[in-house]
């Protein structure tokens, strides 16, 4: 019997109302689930607004443990109720530590484990450093009911190795839950096809579908340049190859949707050689310092 994923990401908005940002995600999930997917994604840190654009001590109150976040407690039963696989994006508090993190829940409702957000930013309105160490948990990949997935957040998003590392791990589709939109030193910036063409990248160098949330919309923050940050949205569902089966645009509200075939894609990725090819003695190389003259 062929096995074939599902998947589904969310884009909205999100606002200071944690309640009423999880009862938005939960209609999403529901939507989704009621459409087929297997695996739903919501975007990172939907909890509330995006709050590293400044620094304000007053938002480590809004971390918690991760077993006892109300966002993992709200959404894990979820899953549970509707047969679905969603990773959970949080900002975790683990004693005097924080970390923008994840928690897997599988089909049945129990929760996997975590993964700890790897590369964290720092720069005009994605201040991360002042928030969240950087993980310690490696990257992982979480054998669920419906596949092998990876999950990186965000910044983890721009890097090739994490995704050969999940693909290495034997991930069968990657996730990146996102926060992303407008540059406050330079207006003129926009990211929005670069921050698609490097997970599409992904997709092509590990011939793996790849799926992106990105939230939407005008986020104001007092004294902060424009008055704000706006969020480009931009979600979308790769195929092996690249292509954007399914895409939103920077205002849309709604889900990303993907079927895929992971028997023909296990064939597919040996037939291509990536893996095959590959010369870790090289990059070791590559990576020790050059002897001098």
């Amino acid at each position: 019997m062929t096995r074939t994923l599902s998947v589904a990401a969310i884009q909205t908005s999100y606002g200071l109302d944690l309640e009423a940002n999880i009862k938005k995600t939960e209609a999403f999930i529901r939507e989704a689930a009621a459409g087929g997917a297997q695996v739903i994604l919501p975007s990172e840190l939907f909890q509330g607004p995006y709050f590293c654009v400044t620094q304000e001590e007053r938002w480590f109150a809004q971390a918690h443990p991760w077993r006892e976040h109300p966002v993992v407690k709200a959404i894990a039963p979820l899953a549970g109720e509707l047969g679905v696989v969603i990773p959970i994006s949080i900002f975790e508090r683990e004693g005097p530590h924080y970390f923008n993190s994840l928690v897997m829940a599988d089909a049945d409702g129990s929760m996997l484990g975590l993964y700890r957000k790897s590369h964290i930013p720092d720069g005009p309105g994605y201040q991360e450093k002042y928030y969240f160490r950087p993980g310690d948990t490696g990257f992982k990949v979480w054998d669920t009911r419906f596949g092998r997935i990876g999950v990186g957040i965000c910044w983890d998003q721009w890097y090739p190795e994490a995704a050969r590392a999940m693909a290495l791990m034997g991930a069968e589709a990657l996730f990146y839950p996102t926060a992303i939109g407008s540059e406050p030193h330079d207006p003129t910036l926009i990211t929005t096809k670069p921050w698609q063409r490097a997970m599409q990248g992904h997709a092509v160098s590990n011939v793996i579908p790849v799926i992106g949330a990105n939230r939407i919309g005008f986020e104001p923050w007092e004294n902060y340049p424009t008055g704000g940050q706006t969020f480009y949205g931009s979600s979308f569902v790769a195929d092996h190859r690249g292509d954007l089966v399914s895409e939103l645009g920077t205002s849309d509200e709604g889900l990303v949707t993907g079927t895929f075939d992971l028997d023909y894609l296990t064939t597919h990725r040996a037939a291509w050689g990536f893996f095959r090819d590959r010369r870790p003695d090289l990059y070791t190389s590559l990576s020790s310092p050059r002897p001098t003259a």
